[in-house]
């Protein structure tokens, strides 16, 4: 199971152009199963969408969660999923008069059983990182009586390890970077030297290989670089460590 999380930036590429088009390429060399995507339009009153593109291009099943209305349209996160999606929802992660914020769900019915995907992007701000960390546990949208393993990705925003780290670390496995990737920054792309995107899961998932995808479609394409996971299963009855 391959999973890509991918900050598009509207589609707007470090050359100031807005190419749908360019990030279906993207995308479509990682062959990803589930694809997790912050910055993203839908659609609205009959007008095409990112997402509804990038699905059809794709050959991939969509769940949208907004997070507010921009230049007219609805405007978040989205799951595209090569497998069927039984359930989706989204949660609202606002803190004061900060950018709206959000996290959308997607119940995967997966080769290796039903999946549930959680796609987030939080805020830029500490202490509304706080807020929203302490808030999406405390009302335990993270589920945890969810049948099947959780998988979070996204653009957390967070470069340095604070309390979204240490919460989610005492919950999750989290992709090991100096472990898989030789470069571990993902933002700007063009000259990344922030480490903003990140991976965390639950056993018996485990993370056979990763990727931080840096080429020259990449690094114009978006203000992130693609991170892309490609989880294995333990068997039954296999330890879990190691």
């Amino acid at each position: 199971m391959k999973i890509v999380t991918y900050n598009i930036h509207k589609c707007r590429g470090m050359d100031g152009r807005t190419l749908v088009r360019r990030i279906g390429n993207v995308l479509e060399r990682i062959d990803a199963d589930i694809v997790a995507l912050q910055e993203v339009f839908a659609s609205e009153h009959g007008r095409s969408s990112q997402v509804e593109i990038l699905a059809g291009e794709l050959g991939l099943e969509p769940a949208f969660g907004r997070t507010r209305y921009l230049d007219g349209r609805p405007y978040g996160n989205a799951i595209l999923s090569r497998w069927p999606v039984r359930s989706s929802a989204s949660f609202n992660l606002r803190w004061t008069r900060r950018e709206q914020r959000g996290c959308v769900r997607a119940d995967i019915e997966t080769p290796l059983g039903m999946v549930h995907v959680f796609n987030i992007h939080m805020g830029t701000s500490y202490f509304e990182r706080r807020h929203q960390i302490r808030s999406f546990v405390s009302e335990d949208q993270l589920h945890s009586d969810l049948e099947g393993p959780r998988v979070l990705v996204g653009d957390f925003n967070e470069w340095v390890s604070g309390l979204t780290t240490k919460v989610l670390r005492e919950k999750f496995q989290s992709l090991n970077m100096e472990l898989h990737i030789r470069r571990k920054k993902s933002y700007p792309g063009l000259l990344p030297f922030l480490h903003l995107d990140h991976v965390y899961f639950e056993r018996p998932l485990h993370i056979e290989q990763a990727e931080l995808i840096r080429d020259r479609r990449t690094l114009v394409a978006s203000d992130h670089l693609p991170l892309v996971a490609q989880f294995g299963i333990f068997p039954e009855g296999q330890p879990d460590s190691g």
